[in-house]
């Protein structure tokens, strides 16, 4: 694959693959009804776990950038099981994300005729919470952003740098303006998370905080692409901080202007009715207009390292040589691209089982949050575990490449697991309901055990050369990055920075 991107871009496919406007416009409401008013506090816990695996993330990236990122480094570092059951979940997560995005994008367009009077077409009544209505619409503009994504990164890049910029000046000037006009007394106690209601529910908003930065690792997975493997670490870091600053400025907002009844009540519409209690028509669209961009770029931005990672398993043999099929002219995955997009379609086609786009993100967020810690903390572990020579050799690059990735780490699995037992014991029936325990520990139960099984096929079926390292995995500690034929741009030659590893040892 082409060398295509820089810095400038990297961050912007990291942003928008966050998709802070539409975290804000969605999530914000979900997690009033959970931690009532402390959402700039849990903003604000969730960030730090996070911190410390994308310095773990960041690290990796400068010693091997790989289109598959943590599914190659969790295989060489621990096991070519983990390793592929981390590139697996992320890949399905990452197409349940874009199922329910999809569904999202179509209510906000449906929000936005609404304001525009337009109520019906063809004598049927348009509703905003009405997933069949919204999946449909979704899908079309699914459709199209895969095929921008196919076209190349630099223009996908700078169609989502315009949107970027749209999205961030309205959430600025009117989560600014939301500051001061608000009439909801200000407090300190937002910010404290202490005074959260309960363990359960810091467990939940955690998970859902947590997977608010979720997506900032995507332009690892275009390492390969990236003319400086750093580029690709800044873009990340820099990303992520832009997202803190956004979610504590909306949450404080969010809270100056609207009273918590109304805040949980209003969900997946969070954000219209917050414009709408600011401004007048036209105005008070431009917060949906914004989001409803959010959901677009968000849908190619999930689209895009998803690709690259099924490119990466294929190129291994894991998966079938479909993935690797270059476009002749673009040098994009393009098979890869419509293949995921096609099953993207047909997963958000079968989420219509659940009647409201409120109940949709809210079962779907839950079950892909708790996903997102589990290989979050198995890349931060394997960074700390690749990189434990630092605490003798350099203590102060191992406070970023041991210390942050371990303690985020554990934050993360202790979350994850808390609130995936609250679940279990929250009901003894099965039903398929937002609200059910059993069926939201479903979807991540059926990701990691079907990805258990694709690992088990690939291994004894494909007999692939991924299951299989050889002894001369590392040389001087470094991870092995000898290119194998047909990895055109696999790897890129150690970091020399790494070369103090006097403790070689086999990766299996």
């Amino acid at each position: 694959m082409r060398k295509s991107i820089g810095v400038v871009d990297g961050i912007v496919l990291a942003a928008s693959s966050t998709a802070a406007t539409s975290s804000i416009g969605i999530g914000l409401g979900l997690m009033a009804s959970i931690v009532g008013l402390h959402l700039p506090a849990i903003m604000l816990l969730a960030f730090l776990p996070v911190l410390g695996i994308a310095g773990g993330y960041g690290r990796l990236n400068r010693v091997e950038p790989n289109a598959g990122s943590s599914y190659k480094w969790v295989g060489h570092i621990f096991s070519p099981w983990l390793g592929f059951l981390i590139g697996w979940v992320n890949v399905v997560g990452t197409i349940v994300f874009m199922a329910y995005t999809t569904t999202v994008t179509g209510s906000a367009t449906i929000q936005l005729l609404g304001q525009a009077s337009v109520h019906s077409v063809a004598g049927l009544s348009l509703d905003p919470d009405s997933t069949l209505q919204s999946t449909l619409l979704g899908m079309a503009v699914l459709v199209a952003a895969a095929l921008v994504a196919v076209r190349g990164l630099d223009l996908a890049a700078r169609l989502q740098k315009y949107l970027l910029i749209f999205e961030y000046g309205v959430l600025l000037a009117f989560c600014g303006y939301g500051l001061f006009a608000g009439d909801q007394p200000f407090s300190l106690q937002w910010f404290n998370p202490f005074d959260i209601p309960s363990a359960a529910a810091l467990a939940q908003g955690m998970v859902l905080a947590v997977f608010c930065y979720w997506g900032f690792e995507s332009v690892f997975s275009v390492g390969e692409e990236v003319s400086d493997p750093r580029d690709a670490s800044r873009g990340g870091f820099i990303a992520l901080t832009v997202m803190l600053l956004l979610f504590l400025l909306a949450g404080t907002a969010f809270q100056r202007v609207l009273p918590l009844d109304e805040l949980a009540d209003n969900g997946a519409q969070g954000l219209a009715y917050f414009g709408m209690k600011l401004a007048e028509q036209p105005l008070a669209a431009l917060p949906l207009i914004a989001l409803m961009f959010s959901a677009v770029a968000s849908l190619q931005a999930s689209v895009i390292p998803t690709a690259r990672g099924m490119y990466a398993m294929g190129r291994d043999g894991v998966l079938g040589s479909v993935w690797t099929r270059l476009h002749p002219r673009h040098g994009t995955p393009a098979v890869g691209t419509l293949l995921i997009t096609g099953i993207a379609l047909v997963l958000a086609a079968m989420a219509l089982v659940i009647p409201t786009v409120n109940d949709l993100i809210f079962a779907a967020v839950n079950a892909i949050g708790i996903v997102v810690a589990l290989y979050y903390a198995l890349t931060a572990a394997a960074a700390a575990v690749r990189f434990r020579h630092l605490l003798r050799t350099s203590p102060l690059e191992a406070l970023r490449a041991v210390v942050g990735p371990v303690l985020g780490a554990l934050a993360l699995l202790a979350t994850g697991g808390y609130l995936a037992w609250t679940f279990y014991r929250s009901t003894d029936h099965f039903e398929v309901s937002a609200d059910n325990g059993w069926f939201a520990l479903l979807v991540p139960v059926l990701m990691i055990g079907s990805g258990l099984l694709a690992a088990a096929w690939a291994r004894w079926h494909h007999r692939s050369p991924y299951f299989t390292p050889t002894r001369d995995a590392t040389v001087d500690g470094e991870l092995n990055t000898a290119v194998r034929p047909g990895e055109h741009g696999a790897a890129q030659p150690p970091d020399s920075s790494d070369s103090s590893d006097s403790s070689p040892r086999t990766l299996t």
